[in-house]
């Protein structure tokens, strides 16, 4: 066998590093180096290897629901939060082109984006697309609440949750649906036994840790990073509703059990109460809503949605509870002009502030005002006669959406505490009978109205 010549060997090796070492430069200076971008040349000024990658995993997913005609519209809070600060040059730039990758590009391991549930058609084809691109996917579906009710707890089961899983990163897409409130809303990303918890890190989700609710949004188009996306026209309100948009479903089950045991009034006289209340109710809410002054449903209106999901015929009011540093001096003479007359005014800004309007023949809408405290929540009532006052406590409380008789509307999300400070541990058994300066559990006598206050403390219409 013929020797191998060992200068032929050691100049080939030579020559074969040199020609890996070439390319390991050239990749680094047009692939890896800052002055040229990411690893992928589209993403302009994108810091690594994995910013790159999230870019091009949304850039598929986009692809993907573009070319199936699935509308869907940005709602990351990080990604929101970045176009904000920027919005009006944004706006204003036809092309959207930026130097760099700003806002998709930005560290996390989740992009959300949202859908409306009536404007696809779950083709499965979409799925079938996305598993050729390479996604991994999981569907998260619950029952459907819109269905639910006194008569018809349905089993009917909805998509809520998707999420696309490529390489690094993952796309959650939350599915919107319409209520008849006038709202939209998205159920809780609830895992079944059988899903894999450790397919995503599903605790770090922005959506899903409990049902939400939102004003239907408009939209606007921009382009960012090179993404033609659609974004919540009014951020500032929609990155303002994540923060409060926790939503209670109404007890049907409950409320069930409660009429089997108490049968509902079904008479006329009650039938036409409920009727005028929810008139009320919904012209309260407008009239509120207009002003921007938060309110939720307190005292016998409460109870009536949490025990029985239905407004309580023998109340004969419609109750409210606002916070006083929500105050507002517009709040008389709005009502006024919506033809809500004022029938009485209690108290003062300072203290046990209360104000009752006159609705429809003898329902009457009454707003009280809570005053908050170290450790408790408050309000005041104030006897006309006498001048006594009266002090209500409740422990602290936060603020959930519901639906109630077709409308959208805050409730204590602490309800049980709520209802059992005011209605004590037997809030469940009816009291027809009910004096509002001793039957409830939570009342404390508050002294007297100084006498030369009574002209603007206590004023009956």
């Amino acid at each position: 066998m013929q020797r191998i010549n060992k200068n032929v060997v050691l100049a080939l090796l030579t020559l074969t590093s040199s020609v890996f070492l070439l390319f390991q430069l050239y990749y680094y200076k047009y692939y890896l180096s800052p002055k040229n971008g990411a690893v992928f040349s589209k993403v302009k000024g994108s810091q690594s290897g994995q910013d790159s990658t999230q870019w091009h995993v949304i850039k598929k997913f986009l692809g993907l629901v573009s070319s199936h005609s699935v509308p869907v519209y940005l709602i990351d809070p990080l990604v929101l939060g970045l176009i904000h600060k920027d919005l009006e040059q944004l706006s204003s730039s036809s092309d959207g082109i930026s130097p760099e990758c700003k806002y998709f590009c930005a560290p996390r391991d989740f992009t959300t984006f949202a859908l409306l549930d009536k404007t696809w058609k779950h083709e499965v084809g979409l799925f079938r697309a996305a598993e050729k691109m390479g996604f991994q996917w999981l569907k998260i579906q619950s029952k459907d609440p819109r269905l639910e009710g006194m008569d018809d707890l349905s089993g009917t089961e909805i998509p809520l949750h998707y999420i696309f899983k490529l390489a690094a990163h993952a796309i959650h897409l939350v599915v919107f649906y319409e209520r008849s409130g006038n709202y939209v809303w998205h159920g809780q990303l609830r895992l079944k036994q059988h899903v894999d918890r450790k397919f995503v890190p599903f605790r770090k989700l922005h959506f899903g840790r409990y049902p939400g609710a939102y004003n239907k949004p408009e939209l606007l188009l921009l382009s960012i990073d090179d993404f033609k996306v659609q974004i919540p026209k009014n951020l500032s309100q929609f990155l303002e509703e994540m923060s409060h948009s926790r939503f209670l479903e109404c007890r049907y089950r409950d409320a069930r059990a409660f009429f089997q045991l108490y049968p509902d009034d079904a008479s006329l006289d009650a039938m036409e109460f409920r009727k005028k209340a929810k008139t009320l109710l919904h012209l309260a809410a407008l009239i509120l809503n207009n002003l921007g002054v938060r309110f939720w449903l307190s005292s016998g209106t409460c109870l009536g949605w949490y025990r029985q999901c239905s407004i309580i015929p023998y109340s004969k009011d419609v109750d409210l509870g606002v916070f006083i540093q929500d105050y507002k001096s517009d709040i008389i003479p709005a009502f006024q002009r919506a033809g809500l007359p004022l029938k009485h005014r209690f108290g003062k800004v300072e203290d046990s502030l209360e104000l009752s309007f006159q609705g429809e023949d003898d329902v009457k809408l009454d707003i009280f005002f809570f005053y908050e405290e170290d450790d408790h929540t408050w309000n005041g009532g104030t006897q006309a006669k006498s001048g006594k006052k009266f002090k209500y406590l409740f422990p602290k409380f936060t603020l959930c959406w519901t639906e109630f008789v077709e409308l959208k509307v805050n409730v204590p999300c602490e309800t049980l505490q709520y209802v059992e400070a005011n209605y004590g541990k037997d809030w469940m058994v009816p009291v027809k009978m009910w004096d509002w300066k001793s039957s409830p559990s939570n009342v404390q006598y508050n002294g007297i109205w100084p006498v030369d206050e009574w002209d603007d403390v206590i004023q009956v219409y």
